[in-house]
């Protein structure tokens, strides 16, 4: 009797593998599916969150000078709020009729530095820009003064 339940038992299982079978395959592939998927999104956002990145340095980057600001660039003493602008440089330089290495100088940066801030290739770091807002608040005189000091 032992082996003929051994075998009853042995059967049962065989049909039941038979029957569930065609739908585990199904399941399988639909798991696939879903893994590849899943992995092609997770290589989409890693994509998207470099371009965002990229992006937001960019615009640290690249600050365009409004209509409205030009009235604080040319104002760059007077400013409540301080804006950083490549123009800005340029103004505040040929107001005090500095040369490119002196204000690099006052601003204790190297000449190269300075030439790529004027020029809006880079974007000054926000220790620099706080020696930028504050040679800009002094006013001309005062960084005039420093200027002279300095030289």
């Amino acid at each position: 009797m032992n082996t003929f339940s051994n075998a009853f038992r042995a059967e049962v299982v065989r049909m039941a593998r038979k029957e569930i079978k065609p739908e585990l395959q199904g399941m399988r592939k639909a798991i696939t599916s879903h893994r590849s998927k899943i992995a092609a999104l997770k290589r989409e956002v890693k994509g998207l969150t470099s371009q965002l990145k990229a992006a937001q340095r960019q615009t640290k980057v690249a600050i365009a000078v409004s209509p409205s600001d030009q009235t604080k660039v040319s104002n760059w003493s007077r400013s409540d709020e301080f804006v950083f602008a490549p123009v800005m440089l340029t103004q505040m330089r040929n107001t005090l009729g500095a040369t490119q290495l002196q204000m690099a100088a006052l601003l204790a940066v190297t000449p190269l530095t300075y030439s790529t801030w004027e020029k809006g290739q880079a974007h000054p770091r926000t220790k620099q820009l706080a020696k930028i807002e504050e040679v800009v608040r002094m006013g001309a005189v005062k960084a005039g003064k420093k200027l002279r000091a300095r030289s």
